[in-house]
């Protein structure tokens, strides 16, 4: 059933005023086949790939549910639950209820872990309306007699895919035992994977299933790359396509904390703002980080799946697979960050050789061959000829015993080692068409290799170089393919 207008939903007038001034006024497929059978009282499983409106489609009817059917708040209770497997997705569907519901007088409470959960019993104390939660969150609630989960009417699970099959499959059935038996049960996801089909059997009662996409299909506007590459090599792919793209906002993702953090360090030194967001940093980090890039002022978010699902920012005009996910529906909720709300998007993933077998798994997903796409021009030179320099054994020996190299001073003609990599390159005289720099004098690579390959030589490892030039401290920090490299 299509509907051309949300006035056709018959939802409650105070909902209806704040889509209105929300100017919100034709539904999404999603919301329109997905809004009638819930208001109805039927439980449903909405598959459905991000950007298509997945919160409205169950916000607003559960909203109008509330508005038609009043009733008096138990203490320790709530009446409608909503899971959801992070703490920045949970955050946005509570921002969500209270916007589309911000003429009902209804309370809103978010339970999630990164902050004091004194403030979130107290606000339990009397009871609310809605309780939006993640698992582990409700967990400590329920095991500190905060709160209590008979009184639930409705209960959502969103992001279900992810939360049944990444970890979450035990405590989510703790939690479903604690549900009264009536209660209405909503799933809502971008993939539904055949392996947990029988899992949804448990939670619901004869569903509807709406279904407005085919199962893991990746979003229509989104136009997605390949690009293969050496694993040593991506760091250096990374900051060339930064600054060769034309990026509003790019999501990168990694497929570990660590990594996360290894590449924001990375950009840095090649002077890109970025920032990371994942299960690491404390709820107060991930807000800032999340802030920052939404406002722009740092262009490049680096992200884990978990931490990114459910990151709903407007702008992002790349999503950036650093590292391949392992599960293919992942891919599919990865550039899914992009080209929302009708937009256009890029994805581009960078495939190393022990990762081809994930590309293999991601294409017979979607049922369709990604494009292959050349590396930058001049990068397989500058990645060979780095290859090529080869430290003296006696040199090698030296940094392994010593852990950092010194160089006392430095002038033309010196040879300078780097922190990072121990790389030998030489400090002579050259013109500024090969590496321009504001001291004295330049940095080119050994006279046995040629000097147009300096730049990528001396930038392709995201050296940090440290020295003394007459006297006084130097330092240099270098990034792969950066147009300038600057002294400090």
């Amino acid at each position: 059933m299509k509907l051309n207008s949300f006035a056709e939903l018959g939802l409650a007038a105070p909902i209806a005023r704040a889509l209105a001034e929300e100017n919100y006024t034709t539904p999404t497929p999603t919301q329109s086949q997905a809004i009638p059978p819930v208001i109805s009282g039927r439980d449903l499983v909405g598959i459905a790939q991000t950007g298509t409106g997945k919160t409205a489609a169950f916000a607003l009817p559960i909203l109008n549910h509330l508005a038609v059917s009043r009733s008096g708040l138990t203490k320790k209770a709530a009446r409608v639950l909503v899971l959801s497997p992070t703490r920045e997705l949970s955050g946005q569907i509570a921002d969500s209820f209270k916007t589309y519901g911000r003429h009902l007088k209804l309370s809103t409470t978010l339970a999630i872990g990164g902050v004091n959960i004194g403030r979130q019993i107290k606000a339990l104390a009397n009871g609310v309306d809605i309780l939006v939660a993640t698992p582990g969150r409700l967990l400590d609630l329920v095991n500190s007699r905060a709160i209590r989960l008979d009184r639930i009417e409705v209960f959502v699970l969103d992001e279900a895919d992810r939360m049944l099959d990444m970890g979450f499959i035990g405590d989510i059935k703790k939690i479903a035992k604690m549900l009264p038996e009536g209660r209405q049960t909503l799933f809502f996801s971008a993939t539904m994977p055949s392996e947990i089909e029988h899992l949804v059997s448990q939670f619901l009662k004869e569903p509807v299933r709406v279904a407005v996409t085919p199962v893991a299909k990746t979003a229509d506007k989104v136009e997605q790359r390949v690009i293969l590459i050496e694993k040593n090599g991506k760091t250096g792919l990374l900051v060339e396509t930064l600054k060769a793209e034309p990026i509003d906002r790019a999501l990168v993702f990694t497929r570990t904390k660590h990594g996360a953090d290894k590449v924001v360090k990375s950009l840095q030194n090649a002077g890109i703002a970025s920032d990371a967001i994942h299960g690491n940093k404390s709820q107060n980090q991930r807000e800032r980080a999340l802030g920052t890039f939404r406002s722009g002022k740092v262009r490049v978010l680096v992200a884990t799946d978990i931490a990114a699902r459910g990151i709903d920012v407007d702008g992002v005009s790349h999503v950036i697979n650093f590292d391949m996910p392992n599960i293919p529906e992942s891919y599919v909720h990865r550039i899914g960050r992009t080209a929302r709300a009708g937009a256009e998007g890029i994805a581009i993933s960078f495939v190393a050789n022990d990762e081809r077998p994930f590309l293999r798994d991601i294409e017979r997903l979607t049922r369709m061959k990604i494009d292959v796409e050349p590396l930058p021009h001049g990068f397989v030179e500058a990645a060979a000829a780095l290859k090529a320099l080869k430290l003296p054994v006696a040199e090698r020996e030296e940094r392994r015993s010593r852990g950092t190299s010194r160089v006392a001073s430095v002038k033309p003609g010196d040879v300078v080692t780097t922190s990072q990599r121990f790389l030998r390159l030489d400090l002579c005289t050259c013109t500024e068409a090969d590496l321009s720099f504001t001291a004295d004098f330049d940095l080119t690579c050994p006279s046995r290799h040629r000097p147009v390959a300096c730049s990528g030589l001396a930038l392709w490892f995201d050296t940090e170089f440290s020295a003394r030039f007459c006297g006084q401290p130097v330092n240099l920090t270098t990034s792969p393919f950066a147009q300038e490299t600057h002294w400090v």
